[in-house]
């Protein structure tokens, strides 16, 4: 059974989405696990794919766009494509699917902008109805 954590942060800015998706990255790879970073197109893949690169100078996350780095253990991918492990989806695209489904893990970055929160909504209720009791994870406590 899959497990679905939610990460609410306090802020609007997608700016801040991403900043915290690299953290989490960090953090999974320190687990040993891999992880598919689900966007909505080629151009934030690509925008995604050199931040990742530049995310701290005192560390590296192997990364790749899925179709060019099959073997990186953080890869980045969207539409249909998916990776061979279904270890951890980190959803930056507004919808889950039922592909999103299989993986033991999936990580939703939830900030303060009405497309993302309705979509996140969306997902939740999409999680729930499957059998998948989300996790909360309120980042806006912690920030005050």
């Amino acid at each position: 059974m899959s497990q679905a954590d939610f990460y609410v942060l306090p802020d609007a800015d997608p700016e801040s989405r991403t900043a915290f998706l690299c953290r989490l990255a960090d953090k999974v790879l320190g687990h040993g696990l891999n992880a598919y970073i689900h966007v909505t197109g080629a151009s934030e893949a690509e925008r995604l794919d050199q931040l990742l690169w530049d995310y701290r100078a005192d560390a590296f996350i192997p990364h790749g766009l899925l179709n060019s780095k099959p073997d990186a253990p953080v890869q980045i991918g969207w539409g249909d494509q998916l990776p061979q492990h279904r270890d951890v989806f980190i959803n930056l695209a507004l919808d889950a699917t039922e592909e999103t489904l299989k993986f033991d893990r999936i990580l939703e970055i939830v900030i303060q902008q009405p497309d993302i929160l309705t979509a996140t909504r969306k997902n939740y209720a999409l999680y729930k109805s499957n059998g998948i009791t989300p996790k909360m994870h309120d980042m806006r406590k912690s920030s005050s």
